[in-house]
């Protein structure tokens, strides 16, 4: 597995892996020599598991963010959120059966979270580091290439005998592309009372929503539902930690719920989930329609419920995550009256779904992670009564 793992980071321009570990012990007396930006971390390992290795990092007050690699068991969904509540930053499903030929599968997620967070890290550091665009579009081509084998069109693809240590692109190049200046939308109507708050967020998301509902407020008076890009069987677990930290309730969203004020509904992994009106009480469906903009759940789902169902009697947020979803049906919510605030991109993981919604006018409001929380508090507060 570590060689595999290694090669596939080798194989990234502008990727190298450092060095090894066969255990957490061993990790821990390595990383003050090779000064890594990102560590891959599996769970089980002999005589210092992934779960001792991070509760030392924590005593050690190492920063260098953690990627965790996990099976989609039941137990492994467990284990996984104790590694997120222990200061994991994300984790990357290990495929099921012969890992030789399974493991592929995860090369576009480990090198989306490598360039992620350990792109973010190694710039605090003052390293340069090319945009996460750069390190995607590899692989995508790889996606492809190994396509194009499979179905026979191309042989194998070769490695290039010699690769170069730094990625090769021209910093001024995307330093000096022009922000795009926001679309403007007129909403159909002024804002009303708040009477539901809908969160899209993808990568960088899992300890993003433990910041912003660990400072929730204890009397929030509204239902939160959440869409997080997340595999199936995790999303329970999700929910349970982040119950641990939160005032309120907090659960997996379950077909046929009825969405009560102060409680907050996770989407679960594979399922989208929609808002359906009802005389005395709103319900939560959930469904297997195909997916949309690659995710299911998808974000732009659930805000398109809500934009339909409570029109300007809704908050929309959407937070950090690479791509676009949730983008264009916040922008129909604030067209139809919503308040929206977006995440802005010094405190973003990937600042790609909330930069796609702020350019297309659908945020009101930049908001950095650490003030999220009172934003929420406050406008849902202010609001409550229109």
């Amino acid at each position: 597995m570590r060689n595999l793992i290694s090669r596939m980071v080798d194989s990234t321009e502008g990727m190298h892996v450092v060095g090894t570990a066969m255990n957490g012990k061993f990790c821990l007396q390595k990383i003050p020599s090779l000064h890594p930006d990102l560590i891959v971390l599996d769970i089980e390992m002999p005589e210092m598991n992934g779960i001792e290795f991070l509760k030392e990092r924590k005593t050690q007050g190492i920063d260098i963010p953690v990627i965790v690699l996990s099976s989609i068991a039941t137990k492994g969904a467990s284990v996984t959120m104790q590694c997120l509540e222990l200061g994991a930053s994300d984790f990357i499903t290990k495929p099921s059966g012969s890992i030789s030929s399974n493991i592929s599968s995860v090369a576009g997620d480990l090198v989306e979270r490598i360039a992620s967070y350990g792109g973010r890290y190694a710039r605090r550091q003052g390293k340069e580091i090319a945009p996460l665009d750069f390190y995607m579009q590899q692989a995508k081509l790889k996606q492809a290439e190994t396509a194009a084998v499979k179905e026979g069109i191309i042989d194998k693809v070769k490695p290039s005998a010699t690769k170069p240590s730094m990625p090769v692109y021209t910093p001024t190049l995307f330093s000096s592309q022009k922000k795009k200046e926001p679309e403007v939308i007129t909403p159909l109507r002024n804002p009303g009372a708040i009477e539901i708050v809908a969160i899209g967020i993808s990568t960088g998301g899992p300890n993003a929503l433990r910041e912003v509902f660990a400072h929730i407020d204890p009397k929030f008076s509204r239902p939160i539902l959440v869409v997080q890009h997340m595999p199936a069987g995790f999303t329970k677990e999700f929910a349970a930690s982040l119950g641990r930290i939160c005032p309120l309730a907090v659960k997996e969203a379950e077909d046929g719920d009825l969405i009560h004020p102060g409680q907050i509904y996770i989407a679960p992994g594979d399922y989208h989930i929609v808002v359906e009106k009802s005389t005395l009480c709103n319900v939560i469906r959930l469904s297997k329609e195909e997916q949309r903009n690659g995710h299911r759940p998808s974000a732009d789902v659930l805000f398109e419920s809500v934009a339909k169902i409570y029109q300007n009697h809704a908050l929309g947020v959407i937070m950090t995550g690479m791509g676009r979803d949730g983008a264009v049906q916040l922008a129909e919510m604030r067209k139809q009256g919503a308040w929206t605030i977006g995440q802005d991109e010094k405190s973003s993981i990937v600042y790609g779904m909330p930069k796609v919604a702020f350019e297309l006018g659908a945020v009101q409001r930049q908001v950095p992670l650490e003030k999220m929380a009172d934003e929420i508090n406050a406008l849902v507060r202010d609001h409550a009564n229109g």
